[in-house]
């Protein structure tokens, strides 16, 4: 086996405090994610380790770039500032009360 696959087989999965330091957030804040289903993990061995695939929290990462990225988009068009869309937004919960 050379260097190579030896690294990305160790590298496969990355602990929670592994995880958080990627995202340069607390281990709560990385627990959160995980807990809450936003970010897919397994447990691991009795204690229920939780681990993250890489390639899992890449497409994590590169998710929210994208949503980021549409946010911005529909900030800056022009329908960001039509009342309607927000209102009707507004509408529909209060339609479900």
């Amino acid at each position: 086996m050379n260097q190579h696959t030896s690294t990305t087989a160790i590298a496969r999965f990355l602990t929670i405090t592994d995880t958080a330091e990627v995202l340069n957030v607390s281990v709560s804040q990385a627990y959160s994610l995980v807990r809450s289903g936003e970010l897919p993990a397994i447990r691991i061995g009795n204690r229920g380790s939780w681990r993250i695939e890489s390639d899992v929290l890449e497409s994590y990462i590169e998710a929210k770039y994208e949503e980021s990225r549409r946010a911005s988009l529909w900030n800056q068009s022009d329908f960001a500032n039509i009342a309607e869309f927000s209102l009707a937004e507004d509408y529909s919960r209060t339609r479900r009360s």
